[in-house]
């Protein structure tokens, strides 16, 4: 059987020559273990995802820089990192002729914002100053290898089919959605009310998550059956 082309938008890092594009080994090896075959896009011409979107099997969209406000109407503030409008508008657009053309989405951490924002959603700039209720550290100083904080899954989801009631997650973000939009539904989320899992309402088209479950597949087999599932998922949604 053909293994899946799953296309990861790169990473990006600012340098003195400007942005260098990558993607870390970590979420290319666990697409491998899954059975599936990792490409990397850089965030070129916006008007190539339609070609991207035709080639590529499945879309699995990664962490990151932040991601800048005034593509969802607001200015930044003060608690905001370093942007790339580039990036965005192209990781933007790309999902959305994916979910367009039916193919099956994974999102981790930043993806899962841009999936949101993407699909009709909004997000925070920076969680713990825009919300009053935030109180779980959600930039964890412990290795990224580890797990640091719980995560509550809403009953009947494929979220919580996967990982069960209460997985247990490492955390490297202060971003997240807010507002998934009329596509999505949010169906996990940390103590605080912070969104840690969204998917789509009315099948498994689309799953993100806020952690890195690239960091911790390897030793806990729910976070490997993430990456499993969304090949499985990818398969599925193959155009007939």
């Amino acid at each position: 059987m053909k293994k899946p082309i799953i296309a990861m938008p790169c990473d990006a890092d600012y340098t003195v020559r400007g942005f260098k594009n990558y993607f870390d080994d970590a979420n290319a090896k666990a697409i491998i273990k899954a059975g599936g075959t990792p490409v990397a896009l850089p965030p070129h011409e916006v008007d190539m995802v339609e070609t991207y979107a035709d080639l590529c099997d499945g879309f699995m969209f990664l962490g990151g820089p932040d991601i800048d406000p005034t593509l969802f109407g607001e200015e930044p503030i003060a608690g905001i990192g370093l942007t790339s409008m580039l990036k965005d508008q192209f990781e933007i657009k790309l999902c959305q002729a994916a979910f367009k053309k039916g193919k099956a989405i994974f999102g981790i951490c930043r993806g899962a914002q841009i999936i949101a924002l993407a699909l009709g959603g909004n997000m925070y700039q920076d969680f713990p100053s825009q919300d009053k209720n935030a109180f779980i550290k959600h930039g964890q100083d412990a290795p990224i290898i580890y797990p640091t904080h719980h995560v509550r899954t809403t009953s009947a989801s494929l979220a919580q089919k996967i990982l069960g009631e209460n997985p247990y997650v490492n955390s490297h973000h202060h971003q997240t959605v807010n507002e998934p939009g009329p596509h999505l539904i949010v169906s996990g989320k940390a103590q605080d009310g912070a969104v840690e899992i969204i998917e789509t309402a009315q099948n498994d088209q689309v799953l993100a998550v806020q952690w890195h479950p690239e960091f911790l597949y390897q030793t806990m087999v729910e976070e490997e059956q993430l990456f499993s599932n969304f090949i499985k998922r990818v398969n599925k949604w193959q155009p007939k």
